[in-house]
């Protein structure tokens, strides 16, 4: 019972997954704290970008349909656990709260 219960927990946790979070720990290391660089010398820069952009983008890589620039390998395992709720978070973050 305690594992159902853990296991729903961690469920629920990622289900509201904060987006600034997510940027800091999934994405920053790459693309910059406010999505500013031109991640690993090859992507657009993300905070240039439309909210439908970055949904698209971020869809493609987590359906591993999308391997612009050759960085698929790298951002099919980045976006492969993202909801479709988290990366329209996201999205909206990026879009509303980084500098452009």
């Amino acid at each position: 019972m305690k594992k159902v219960i853990m296991i729903c927990v961690l469920g629920a946790m990622s289900l509201f997954a904060d987006p600034a979070t997510i940027i800091k720990t999934k994405c920053a290391s790459c693309h910059g704290a406010n999505m500013e660089k031109v991640a690993l010398g090859k992507s657009a820069v993300v905070n240039k970008m439309s909210a439908s952009e970055i949904e698209e983008a971020l869809k493609g890589y987590k359906a591993k349909t999308l391997n612009k620039h050759g960085l698929g390998g790298t951002m099919w395992g980045q976006a492969g656990a993202l909801s479709d709720a988290d990366i329209a978070e996201i999205a909206k973050y990026i879009t509303t709260n980084l500098n452009k």
